[in-house]
């Protein structure tokens, strides 16, 4: 008798081998490039002003046309921060950056599941408005809406009459936090588009140069965000996190002095739109490995070709020697999150999930994500690993409980549901979002604002509108959820949980290589 046919399975368990990835055929694994598609797909759904003829959410139409008209400005355009209709500086220049430090990272990957352009657009959302609210000098418009009045209607931003009142930062009211992480976000797109548009680039790049000067030189937290986004950490790390993007476009040797001699450290355990640290080690971390990576002995071999190249390579050493604190940094970051380490102290649920707070608790989740995803792969690029007392961890630690987060929030947790709108099974119907939970046979309907939390609000069924993508505030502290559209802690969506998971998801996208 001939030779059995071997069988598919078989077939792809030894091209996983001779490829040199691992290929889980029977597993909890995901669709991870249905999931970036819809995270992107979520923000489009974000965007405020006039839209675009290729924008993907049908029930969503153009609002705010008339956005910054009682400052006499033009700022129509950005991003709604959540379920209601205003916007707000911080939390939407924090979902720019992380969004393009995606774009950096990932770029390759995001390219090959074809979200690339899709990526890059949604920053140039954000960094179009930017510019226009950063277009005085020493002044920077924060805030549009007045989140009191929002809070007393429940209507779709298409439809809203009320007054869009404009905040902003100037000389005499400052606002630290927000000025230098607007910094941030236009320095870190402007590396997204030097290779595309380098004029565009060029134009962002000097605008995060004022920003970053004008924070500098006018110090102060403004508290006109609040109760929404008070900054409970500070100032400085933004001014940190805009000075280490600002060096990572540039090379400029200020902005390496601010973050080796004049910035403030901290050891932190999370990393969100309030608190920046983590995120800063980890992206300084970078330099300290590269440095680290390359032995002396090619010290000894240029010194003979070329006093100036010798010259260079050893500013080159020392400016690794200067950002090794940041490493040492994003060790501890690593030890206090990894579940299996002897330092572990982050919360977490019975399940697994990272937990910190209620009320948009997965942006930790994501966060962690994205964060351990990019130094897991900086540990496996430079053949490192984390020492938690007397314990070593490697990449594949690190990619593990990265994965995992994510994994959970797609629907391998107790309640075997998934936390993104429109993705896998069982995902919720009620999001707490304004456009979502309104008919577009309603969109016209005259109803006063105590009437329209009874007709849209309060009513106990699906959304009519599918807000697809967006990752929701998730479970409790328990696993527990609910999915109900007035329990906002448990339902409502963020910019900033999606931006950071776009990074996470497009890791996962890519097979990881064997160890």
């Amino acid at each position: 008798m001939g030779m059995t046919r071997p069988s598919a399975a078989a077939l792809v368990a030894w091209l996983a081998v001779l490829l040199g990835y691992v290929v889980v055929v029977n597993g909890d694994n995901f669709n991870y490039k249905e999931a970036l598609t819809k995270s992107l797909i979520f923000l489009e759904a974000q965007r405020s002003g006039k839209l675009p003829p290729n924008h993907r959410v049908a029930w969503r139409g153009d609002s705010c046309l008339n956005d910054g008209k009682e400052a006499n400005m033009d700022l129509v355009g950005g991003y709604y921060d959540a379920g209601d209709n205003v916007k707000y500086g911080l939390p939407m220049a924090f979902t720019v950056t992380t969004l393009a430090w995606s774009a950096i990272v990932y770029n390759s990957e995001l390219k090959s599941a074809g979200e690339l352009g899709n990526t890059q657009a949604a920053i140039r959302w954000g960094t179009d408005y930017f510019l226009k609210a950063a277009c005085k000098r020493n002044k920077l418009y924060v805030q549009v809406g007045d989140p009191e009045k929002e809070h007393q209607c429940w209507v779709r931003p298409e439809n809203m009459k009320h007054p869009r009142p404009v905040l902003e930062i100037n000389e005499k009211t400052p606002g630290t936090e927000i000025a230098a992480e607007t910094s941030a976000a236009l320095a870190a797109s402007s590396i997204v588009f030097r290779r595309i548009d380098r004029p565009y680039a060029h134009r962002l790049l000097n605008k995060a140069k004022m920003l970053f000067k004008f924070a500098r030189e006018h110090k102060g937290s403004f508290d006109g965000e609040c109760p929404f986004y008070c900054s409970f950490s500070g100032y400085h790390d933004e001014l940190l996190w805009a000075a280490a993007w600002l060096y990572s476009a540039t090379r400029d040797r200020t902005y390496f002095k601010y973050v080796t001699e004049e910035a403030l450290h901290a050891v932190v355990d999370e990393f969100n739109w309030d608190l920046k640290y983590a995120g800063v080690q980890i992206l300084l971390s970078k330099v300290s490995l590269s440095c680290n990576y390359i032995h002396y002995s090619s010290i000894l071999y240029v010194r003979i070709i070329s006093p100036l190249i010798m010259y260079k390579m050893q500013s080159f050493f020392q400016g690794g020697r200067d950002m090794q604190a940041y490493k040492e940094h994003a060790d501890s970051f690593i030890c206090s999150a990894l579940p299996q380490s002897p330092y572990h102290k982050i919360p977490m649920t019975p399940a697994g999930l990272v937990h910190l707070r209620d009320g948009a608790n997965l942006q930790y989740a994501t966060g962690i994500s994205f964060l351990f995803s990019i130094y897991g792969d900086l540990l496996q690029r430079f053949n490192q690993k984390v020492q938690c007392g007397d314990k070593r961890f490697d990449s594949t630690h690190l990619l593990a409980f990265a994965k995992q987060q994510m994994d959970y929030i797609l629907g391998q947790n107790p309640q075997g549901r998934s936390y993104m709108v429109g993705f896998g099974k069982n995902p919720p119907k009620q999001a707490h979002h304004r456009g979502a939970s309104i008919p577009l046979s309603d969109a016209n309907s005259e109803v006063n604002c105590p009437m329209s939390f009874v007709r849209w609000y309060n009513k106990n069924t699906p959304n009519p509108n599918e807000l697809t993508g967006a990752i929701l505030g998730g479970p409790d502290n328990h696993d527990n959820f609910n999915d109900e559209r007035w329990s906002s802690v448990y339902t409502e969506p963020c910019t900033y949980i999606n931006s950071v998971a776009v990074g996470a998801l497009a890791k996962l996208t890519r097979p990881l290589p064997v160890k």
